[in-house]
C-alpha cells in the first residue's frame, strides 16, 4: 500500500531527523533560560537591600558603650591596685607567720629540755634532800636559785602560749587576705572581659559605616570638642588664672604636653592612657603619687567647688565618679575621653561634675 504523501507547511522546508532534535533541544534552553531569569528576578526583588546605617543613632550606641568599658576600665585597674595591695599584705602575713612558727619551736626546744633536766633530777622531795645534804646552807640557796627559774620558766611558758595566739591570729589573716586576693583576682577577669565586650561592640557597629564616613564621624567629634572647648572662637582661651601651686603647674603641663596622645584603657603612659592614667601620670611628673582610679581619686586631696577650681586641680565626673579630668582653666579640662580618642581640651560643662579635688 502506498501512503499518500503530507504536504509540507508554506514557508518551511522539511528538516531531516536529526536537525528537528537540534531545534527542539534549542527551543526547551531557551524557554528554560527565560524562566531562570524571571525566577532570579523575582528572588532579587524578595531579598530586601539593607538600609544604610544612620551615622546619628550608630554614633549614640557606640557612645554609651564606650561609657560603659570606661566604668568597667576603672573598675579594672580598681582591682589591679587591690590585687598589688593584698599580694604585699598577704606576703608579709605569711612572712611573719613563718618566722613566728620558728619562735615558737625554739622556745618549745627550750621548754623541753629544762623539762627533761627536771625531770631526771626531781625525784627526790626537797625536804629529804635538804636533811641529807651535808651543806644544808649551800642547797638552800640553790633552791632559792631552783625558784627562781622555775619563776623564769613560767613566764617562758606564758610567753609561748601569747606567741601561739599571735601565730594563730597572723595564720587567720594570711588566709583572710588569701581569699580576698582571690575574689580580686576574680573581679579583675570579669572586668576586663566587660571591656574587651564594650569595645568589640562598638567596633562592630562602626564597621557598619564604611571607612569614610567611619573618619567622618571621628572628626566631626574633635571639632565639636574643640567648639565646646573654644566656645565657637578658633582657639581654646585658658584664661590667667594661676595654678594652685609649683606642682600643679608641672602636672598641667606635662598633660597638656600629652593632647594628641591615644586613649588606651588601663594604661599610664608615656605614650598612651585612659582617664585616670593620665592624671596618674601628670602628677608623677610633678613629684606626686596620687591613687590609681577616677574614684580613689575623687579622695586624693582636697575637696573644693567647681567655682574654686585653679588649673592642675582634679574635676571628677558622672554619678558613679567613673572620669576624671585636669582642669586646665577658662572652663577647660584636659582628658583621656575614650577609645578611638585622643587626649585634648573640653569644656568642664560637657559631663556632669561629681567632684573637683586638689591634690
Amino acid at each position: 500500500m502506498v501512503m499518500p504523501h503530507r504536504p509540507t507547511h508554506p514557508g518551511r522546508a522539511a528538516l531531516p531527523g536529526t536537525a528537528r532534535r537540534f531545534a527542539r533541544a534549542l527551543a526547551v534552553t531557551a524557554a528554560a533560560t527565560t524562566a531562570l531569569a524571571i525566577a532570579a528576578a523575582g528572588g532579587a526583588q524578595a531579598v530586601p537591600t539593607a538600609p544604610t546605617p544612620d551615622k546619628k543613632d550608630v554614633k549614640a550606641q557606640v557612645d554609651q558603650l564606650y561609657s560603659e568599658a570606661e566604668q568597667a576600665s576603672e573598675k579594672s585597674n580598681a582591682a589591679e591596685e587591690a590585687q598589688k595591695r593584698l599580694q604585699s599584705e598577704s606576703g608579709v602575713l605569711q612572712a611573719q607567720v613563718a618566722e613566728g612558727q620558728d619562735a615558737l619551736n625554739r622556745m618549745r626546744g627550750q621548754l623541753s629540755t629544762v623539762a627533761a633536766a627536771e625531770y631526771r633530777s626531781g625525784g627526790m622531795d626537797p625536804s629529804v634532800q635538804l636533811m641529807l645534804s651535808s651543806d644544808p646552807e649551800r642547797y638552800l640557796d640553790r633552791a632559792r636559785n631552783l625558784a627562781q627559774a622555775a619563776e623564769q620558766r613560767a613566764a617562758s611558758l606564758r610567753e609561748v602560749v601569747e606567741q601561739q595566739r599571735r601565730l594563730d591570729q597572723r595564720r587567720a589573716e594570711a588566709t583572710s587576705k588569701l581569699a580576698e586576693l582571690d575574689g580580686v583576682r576574680k573581679s579583675l577577669v570579669d572586668c576586663k572581659q566587660q571591656v574587651q565586650q564594650r569595645l568589640k561592640s562598638a567596633q562592630v557597629l562602626l564597621n557598619t559605616l564604611d571607612a569614610h564616613d567611619r573618619a567622618q564621624l571621628a572628626a566631626q567629634d574633635a571639632r565639636d570638642a574643640h567648639d565646646r572647648a573654644a566656645r565657637g572662637t578658633d582657639r581654646v582661651d585658658l584664661g590667667t588664672q594661676s595654678p594652685s601651686s609649683d606642682r600643679a603647674a608641672a602636672a598641667l603641663a606635662a598633660a597638656i604636653g600629652k593632647i594628641g596622645s591615644p586613649y588606651v584603657y588601663g594604661s599610664t603612659g608615656p605614650g598612651s592612657f585612659d582617664c585616670s592614667g593620665l592624671m596618674y601620670w601628670a602628677w608623677r611628673q610633678a613629684g606626686v603619687t596620687l591613687p590609681r582610679t577616677s574614684q580613689a581619686q575623687a579622695f586624693g586631696g582636697q575637696r573644693i567647688s567647681l567655682a574654686e577650681a585653679r588649673p592642675g586641680d582634679l574635676v571628677i565626673f558622672f554619678r558613679d565618679m567613673h572620669h576624671v579630668g585636669m582642669y586646665a582653666g577658662g572652663g577647660v579640662v584636659v582628658h583621656a575621653p575614650y577609645p578611638g580618642a585622643r587626649v585634648r581640651y573640653e569644656s568642664v560643662s560637657a559631663m556632669p561634675v561629681a567632684a573637683v579635688v586638689r591634690p
